[in-house]
């Protein structure tokens, strides 16, 4: 499972946590302007915007987790077991496998209002990358630094909400998750007032008694909750190491353990959370095992070339030496 958040400072943040027991071999990909994208039912994108984000690369072919264009645009997958539906082919839609998605939006478009746009004829279809890379049931979210929406292709059809929280986790749909965001209204970083009963006095005995309540469980629907209340209640100062730090904090308070997540005998583990500095297009990141956070900068590579640029991730603990 995984969760994704926008955060702002004096710039856009943008990143998510990959939640996951086994790894695809992922890393980060700079796609420069001229790498031709070819998609399996509409005209390929022989020039576009250029992409930096997590991806493994199948057949010289990126498949982005997430990812952020030069234009400050994000998009990133998330796991939507159950709920993911994707359909057949159909006449007068725009037919993208969801394996294009990411490249065919953030390729082209540089804000939410243009993606909603195009949005409308768009039909996510049933057709895998490969018999090794199945389609995986995803839902996404997408962002610019003023506004985030959610797209979830369901047996109804393609929805598509705003998402005035910019989180995203997994199961429910966006719908129930951001509905049951007023379950925990009640819940303030402030000390807690009494409204339990004027007849009885109360010993506020330990500061953070105002988020008792707040959900503290590994479950999406909690990683959700979670998410938002530290999201929203965030400070930090403008600066990029104030920031960043900020975010990682952020991820950090949903991120998974090996141990806690039990899947038939293997354990869910956050791989990896990346922050990318939308307006800068640095892409920062961690590991399971190494909290030292690495970084790429798209800007330092060629982006009018068409040859993708691909660095593994640095896994293991990286520790200074103070003595």
């Amino acid at each position: 499972m995984c969760t994704a958040a926008n955060y702002i400072t004096k710039d856009h943040y943008f990143g998510r946590n990959l939640d996951l027991e086994f790894s695809y071999n992922e890393a980060v990909t700079v796609t420069p302007r001229n790498f031709v994208f070819n998609f399996r039912r509409v005209p390929p994108l022989e020039s576009h915007y250029a992409i930096i984000g997590m991806a493994t690369v199948a057949d010289g072919y990126p498949l982005y987790y997430d990812a952020t264009n030069e234009k400050g645009l994000s998009m990133a997958g998330l796991n939507f077991p159950e709920n993911a539906d994707y359909k057949p082919e159909a006449d007068g839609k725009t037919n993208i496998t969801p394996f294009e998605f990411i490249p065919w939006i953030l390729g082209q478009y540089t804000t939410v209002d243009e993606v909603k746009e195009a949005l409308k004829d768009l039909n996510l279809v049933n057709i895998p990358f490969s018999e090794q890379f199945p389609l995986s049931p995803l839902h996404w979210i997408i962002s610019d630094r003023d506004a985030s929406i959610t797209v979830e292709s369901v047996k109804e059809g393609l929805k598509v909400y705003d998402n005035p929280v910019g989180v995203l986790t997994n199961n429910p749909t966006f719908d129930i998750q951001l509905f049951n965001l007023n379950n925990f209204m009640s819940l303030s970083p402030e000390p807690p007032e009494n409204n339990f009963s004027r007849a009885l006095g109360f010993d506020t005995y330990s500061r953070g008694m105002g988020a008792i309540g707040l959900p503290g469980d590994l479950s999406s629907g909690s990683r959700f909750v979670k998410a938002v209340f530290t999201k929203v209640n965030s400070v930090s100062g403008n600066s990029e190491s104030e920031s960043i730090s900020q975010f990682f904090q952020i991820l950090g308070s949903v991120a998974q353990q090996r141990g806690c997540v039990d899947v038939g005998g293997k354990y869910e583990i956050t791989i990896y959370s990346s922050c990318c500095n939308t307006d800068t297009g640095v892409y920062y990141y961690t590991t399971y095992e190494n909290s030292q956070v690495t970084a790429v900068d798209m800007h330092r590579e060629n982006l009018d070339g068409s040859e993708l640029a691909s660095y593994p991730l640095v896994k293991g603990q990286q520790i200074a030496m103070q003595n």
